[in-house]
């Protein structure tokens, strides 16, 4: 994969490490003591909001706010424009969970993280998360249809197969070469990405699957160098991409909020 595909892999989805941690932690199957490092990936991680507390505190702080939920209460959410499934109604917390692209929702309040660059004085650039807890609405959360992992597993081999079709006819290759090659990668996935103990094979497969495409197709929301692509190119590419951009989306929501093993 080139380096710009590489610089993509870069790209992660917090929100999926967190649900799948606190998850598999309040099935019994993690020690608390590993929350932290394995949400936080090396990682600066705050908290904001969070229940009982008056200012940021340490993640490893606010997790316990957790600690009385069944692991079904803790579900994995990515909407987009046009597409807020798993979300309340309009309000603060589905706000900035569209914002973000993701969010963790239980049945009494949300988290959504929120990434911060800082530069140091010798000019050096960094990043600090920090997750807003914001609650749900008065009018209540109830949690919306969700696929189940072999149907979105199918649904995500489908609509990889037609995108790749597409972006083959529009010759990709030839203007986005590193998209095009990542994509074709896909099909012998090789991902470090994994979900914690309690996932059964499908769904650990469908998030390692789903963890490489997600990370790619940031490519796609780059115009490509040099004015290699016209307005009308970069059109028919995102119409290629879109259903398996949703299709993605799915299979990891679909692979964090499957069902736990003990």
């Amino acid at each position: 994969m080139s380096p710009a595909a590489d610089a993509a892999t870069l790209t992660v989805r917090r929100s999926t490490r967190f649900v799948a941690w606190v998850r598999a932690w309040r099935a019994g199957l993690v020690p608390f003591d590993e929350l932290t490092d394995e949400i936080a990936a090396g990682e600066e991680h705050l908290v904001a909001d969070a229940p009982g507390t008056w200012t940021d505190v340490p993640l490893s702080a606010a997790l316990p706010s957790l600690a009385k939920l069944h692991p079904d209460d803790i579900r994995l959410v990515l909407p987009a424009p046009g597409d807020p499934r798993g979300l309340p109604g309009p309000g603060e917390l589905t706000g900035a969970a569209l914002l973000a692209g993701e969010a963790v929702m239980t049945p009494d309040f949300g988290v959504v993280p929120e990434v911060r660059r800082h530069t140091s004085g010798s000019g050096v650039t960094f990043e600090t998360v920090l997750w807003r807890f914001h609650p749900v609405p008065a009018s209540g959360f109830r949690p919306g249809f969700q696929m189940a992992a072999a149907e979105a597993e199918a649904e995500l081999t489908t609509a990889l197969t037609e995108a790749t079709a597409q972006l083959t006819r529009l010759d990709v290759a030839q203007w986005r070469p590193e998209l095009a090659g990542a994509l074709q990668a896909l099909r012998r996935p090789d991902s470090a990405a994994t979900l914690p103990p309690g996932f059964d094979p499908r769904s650990r497969r469908l998030f390692a699957r789903a963890s490489i495409l997600d990370q790619v197709l940031a490519l796609a929301e780059h115009s490509a160098p040099g004015g290699a692509v016209n307005g009308f190119e970069a059109q028919q590419r995102d119409a290629a991409l879109r259903p398996l951009t949703s299709a993605c989306r799915q299979a990891l929501v679909a692979a964090c909020n499957s069902p736990l093993h003990p």
